[in-house]
């Protein structure tokens, strides 16, 4: 399965779920390497701006 995690305040990295963490934090691998962080609980944010379709 194929999970997306905070490793900072702006850094994600996506990769294939390979283990949860007990602190909560999971572990992803990307290639040869593993990356530890938060796991991405929510849809990313929209853009800055908001766009209304009117019919």
């Amino acid at each position: 399965m194929i999970r997306t995690i905070l490793v900072s305040k702006y850094i994600q990295i996506q990769g294939q779920f390979v283990r949860a963490l007990a602190c909560g934090k999971i572990v992803v691998s990307v290639g040869k390497d593993e990356f530890e962080g938060r796991p991405l609980s929510h849809a990313p944010k929209p853009a800055s701006h908001e766009v209304f379709a009117v019919s």
